[in-house]
């Protein structure tokens, strides 16, 4: 079972991975995220990095160093990575990456309920999924096997696993889509009925039946 963390946005471990390197200040810290493409591995509220900046300075994985003036540019606070810190990252990383823990894709939700639907326009937009699956998919090989001579295989492993996951959802859906298409689905009838209708059959059974 995860910890509750004192700070639990997934964009707090990010900044003092960051820090870990070298003092920053908040608006370095954006900088570096962006450069590193991390805003394709978390969904960063980019609003939110000084309130986790505070949050991260509360409990004692950061402190700051100094105030920095460049120009005319108002007055910036440079953070460092303390003990405490370390070891808070360390721990949340072991953990995120040895212990399982439900995930809830979007996609997820959307097929507990894609029943709503009537089933033809079900096979038309997971149609439509798999065509923009397979061009960013592209681009994104494109991408890796231009950097694989250029970057540390270490510093690629997060976009290397985030194709394989889209690579296996296109699996998935070619075969459901084949299923959908081709009748095999159990139920298709008793779905179709049901949208054609507007009303549940008395006996759900006909949606567990092979049509």
């Amino acid at each position: 079972m995860a910890k509750r963390r004192k700070v639990g946005n997934l964009l707090g471990l990010h900044i003092m991975a960051t820090l870990s390197i070298q003092p920053m200040h908040p608006y370095e810290m954006a900088a570096q995220l962006k450069a590193f493409g991390k805003d394709q591995d978390i969904k960063i509220q980019w609003g939110s990095l000084y309130t986790v900046v505070q949050n991260l300075e509360k409990h004692g994985f950061i402190e700051a160093t100094e105030t920095v003036r460049e120009g005319r540019r108002p007055e910036r606070t440079v953070y460092r990575l303390t003990d405490a810190g370390r070891h808070e990252m360390s721990d949340w990383v072991r953990e995120l990456v040895g212990t399982p823990e439900p995930e809830f894709p979007k996609l997820q939700a959307a097929l507990s309920v894609v029943g709503v639907l009537p089933p033809d326009e079900v096979i038309e937009l997971l149609t439509q999924r798999l065509a923009i699956l397979a061009v960013e998919n592209d681009r994104m090989r494109f991408e890796l096997r231009g950097l694989v001579d250029q970057v540390p295989r270490l510093f690629l492993v997060e976009a290397e696993f985030r194709l394989a996951m889209r690579e296996a959802e296109v699996t998935w859906i070619t075969g459901l889509l084949g299923d959908l298409r081709e009748g095999r689905m159990p139920g298709m009838t008793a779905w179709r009925q049901i949208h054609e209708t507007g009303e549940l059959p008395d006996d759900l059974s006909g949606l567990m039946s092979e049509t």
